[in-house]
């Protein structure tokens, strides 16, 4: 991942054309804190990072710590209608 690619800002998605669970918050030289809604800050490694256009940041669910796939799982089941 280079860092220059990575904009504090940018939305983070699980893959292209999913709904953006989150922003980034801070850029490291092996480590992106990201923005989770209804969970906070989380660090997610670099390597995880798929792809990065277009103010969007891609990353491979399976590459993120246990914590983070937890965060993304419940990320907008706040914002579903409950029948």
């Amino acid at each position: 991942m280079s860092r220059a690619a990575v904009s504090i800002g940018d939305q983070v998605f699980v893959e292209d054309g999913a709904v953006s669970f989150g922003a980034v918050r801070g850029v490291h030289a092996h480590e992106l804190t990201i923005f989770i809604e209804g969970s906070g800050d989380l660090t997610i490694p670099a390597t995880a990072v798929t792809a990065v256009h277009d103010g969007k940041v891609i990353v491979n669910r399976t590459a993120l710590p246990p914590a983070a796939r937890q965060a993304i799982a419940v990320a907008h089941r706040r914002e579903e209608p409950h029948t």
